[in-house]
């Protein structure tokens, strides 16, 4: 009977000594950080591991797969590094139907994209002052885009229905501006003043309708600013009140068609460099008998991942996935050939994608599913690649200084590198961190089906890197408490 109370105690130490093991100060720090009320019934899973030697130093359920909201972003920077290389281009060509003459006139310019989603207005301001440099004085007969290099779908059919938040920009093999435009509401300062409205760009492509007005100082705002198609344009209406006195706020809108946009804003850069333009801009297949004259490269493959990850950028993170698709399969670049070619690319970097699902590459829809220990592998496999990694690390946020973590995790300034994640009831946060003794980690977070409010459940992913650094409890309950400076910023930029 002894022998067998024994063998039974034996048995049971033997079970739970796994769990003994994890009982260290940082695991109980971490559990403390996961207790917080904020994600009370919600499913966390959680992956903390020495980013050198891959020792576990912190795991839980780490391999169930999880809605991974814009942690999936990692997971396509990985992919898109790996398979074309950090100083890789997506050039613009400039075609004309013949040579300049001796007054630098041609007939049409042709601009065939390469689906570069990086571009800017300034982008596009070089490329003119470098087509007047290179002899270019007028266009006779317009401008013609040939976007082909990607499909015509703008918007991902399993995103659902759409808005004009610049969050949900289309996707093209022509953009300019990451598809969206800026537009400042300066209230008046007493009730039924005008309200002031600035597009920017100022362009014809954007025309204004203000039907804003000035309400009462104490009131809610009820602004609307939106954009509808009207011909070769995007009219841009602004309705609603704001209260009187209010300081002017910039509402950042989506367009509706990117290669139309751009190539307006092309067209102005042209004209600014004092390059005459007649005719209309179209889109088009760049003609047969075109003559080359000049190309732009553009941003390198290392500048387009910084601020796709800095800010969370979903237009970029789907044009990257219709390049993939575009150089695997030969065809326009698509979904249907990105989202292969994408988990192709990942498993050739030697990341495992069983069970993986992957559907967009921003993580915008639900139905993509990704484990802890999966980005964690993969967060490993950039750190250790010397062909990609450095700039791969250099495009994640920082704690408490830039990107979308400028003013989160204070608790671990400058020590997390991390890419966020927030969908409705889902936030996540992976990276790599650097604790109190020196080890430097790659971790994993991501929390769906969270009651609280989502700055409640930032707060408490915050406080999980803030245990991480520190080391204890302590500190993962300084910051978790749910009421951080950070969270009340979030609050005020959030209440119109």
């Amino acid at each position: 009977m002894k022998r067998r109370v024994g063998l039974l105690l034996f048995l049971l130490v033997a079970a739970l000594a796994p769990e003994a093991r994890a009982a260290s100060p940082l695991a109980r720090a971490l559990d403390a950080a996961l207790a917080a009320r904020a994600l009370r019934g919600a499913r966390v899973g959680a992956l903390v591991v020495a980013r050198d030697d891959g020792r576990v130093l912190y795991e839980r359920d780490a391999d169930t797969a999880l809605v991974p909201a814009s942690n999936q972003k990692l997971l396509t920077a990985i992919a898109a590094l790996s398979a074309f290389g950090p100083s890789h281009h997506f050039p613009v060509e400039i075609l004309t139907s013949e040579p300049p003459d001796s007054a630098g006139s041609v007939g049409t310019l042709f601009v065939r994209a390469g689906g570069d989603p990086a571009l800017t207005s300034e982008d596009l301001w070089r490329l003119a002052a470098d087509l007047r440099t290179a002899g270019l004085r007028e266009v006779r007969d317009g401008v013609v885009i040939d976007d082909s290099a990607f499909d015509s779908e703008r918007w991902h059919p399993g995103w659902g229905p759409v808005s004009a938040r610049a969050y949900h920009a289309p996707v093209g093999a022509f953009t300019a501006n990451y598809g969206a435009f800026a537009v400042e509401i300066r209230p008046g300062r007493q009730p039924g003043d005008p309200v002031e409205v600035n597009v920017d760009p100022s362009i014809p492509f954007l025309p204004l309708t203000n039907r804003a007005i000035t309400g009462p100082s104490r009131g809610k705002s009820t602004l609307v600013v939106d954009r509808r198609a009207e011909g070769d344009s995007e009219r841009v209406v602004v309705s609603g009140s704001v209260p009187a006195g209010r300081d002017a706020k910039i509402f950042y809108r989506s367009v509706l068609d990117p290669a139309a946009y751009a190539g307006a804003l092309l067209r102005l850069q042209l004209t600014a460099n004092g390059i005459t333009v007649a005719g209309a801009t179209r889109r088009g297949p760049v003609a047969a008998a075109a003559v080359p004259f000049w190309k732009f490269d553009g941003h390198s493959l290392a500048e387009i991942t910084r601020s796709f990850l800095k800010h969370s950028n979903n237009a970029i993170a789907e044009s990257l996935v219709k390049a993939l698709g575009a150089r695997d399969s030969g065809e326009p670049g698509s979904w249907r050939n990105g989202v292969p070619a994408l988990r192709e690319a990942l498993a050739a970097a030697g990341i495992a994608t069983e069970g993986m699902v992957i559907v967009d590459g921003s993580g915008l829809s639900y139905d993509n599913r990704v484990s802890p220990r999966q980005l964690v592998d993969g967060l490993r496999v950039a750190a250790a690649s010397f062909r990609f990694g450095p700039e791969f690390t250099a495009a994640l946020p920082i704690a408490a200084a830039d990107g979308t973590l400028e003013k989160r995790a204070l608790a671990a300034a400058n020590a997390v590198r991390a890419k966020t994640g927030l969908l409705t009831r889902v936030t996540s946060l992976s990276g790599y961190a650097e604790l109190a003794d020196g080890t430097r980690v790659a971790f994993s977070l991501i929390i769906n089906g969270f009651r609280s409010s989502a700055e409640r459940a930032m707060d408490a992913a915050d406080g999980f890197v803030a245990a991480l650094t520190a080391g204890s409890a302590a500190a993962a309950g300084d910051v978790s408490a749910g009421d951080s400076a950070a969270a009340q910023d979030r609050r005020a930029a959030w209440a119109e």
